[in-house]
């Protein structure tokens, strides 16, 4: 089967928080966690902020007006060196857009972002279980074996 390409992959801006809310729905229903994603979701000045500022980053695949695919990331500035590292938090296309080139098309653009905005790599997990994730990252990247850890914040 050819890939089927979304219409728009595009990164949101400021004033798309109506638009973001449809992504986090995506998210939701695509990781079988609906509640995490729309539950309590930030109220519209804190998503134009998020959305609008420079450390987030938020793109999303478009098919006749409606997110089929979704992606959210940070630019981390390092200290070291005048540069920045992306690291993709989340990651989804629903289930009916999956297998189509999609998730690659999203991280294409996401490439073109980090590029214009001085980050020299971008980096992402995925868990020993997730097979489609990991088959995908293997396809675009070096994969690293490391241990991550989640530390409590009081």
């Amino acid at each position: 089967m050819a890939p089927v390409l979304p219409a728009l992959v595009r990164q949101l801006e400021a004033d798309d928080a109506d638009l973001f809310r449809a992504m986090l729905a995506m998210f939701g229903d695509a990781f079988g966690d609906a509640d995490t994603y729309t539950r309590a979701q930030p109220d519209d000045a804190y998503l134009t902020k998020l959305i609008g500022g420079d450390t987030f980053i938020a793109i999303a695949a478009l098919r006749d007006g409606v997110v089929i695919g979704g992606l959210a990331a940070y630019e981390l500035k390092k200290f070291e060196q005048p540069r920045s590292e992306v690291y993709i938090y989340d990651l989804a296309v629903r289930d009916d857009f999956r297998r189509q080139g999609v998730a690659t098309a999203l991280i294409s653009r996401l490439k073109e972002i980090a590029h214009a905005r001085g980050a020299y790599v971008i980096f992402v997990q995925a868990d020993l279980v997730d097979d489609p994730a990991i088959t995908l990252y293997t396809k675009l990247g070096l994969r690293e074996d490391v241990l991550h850890f989640d530390i409590s914040v009081p």
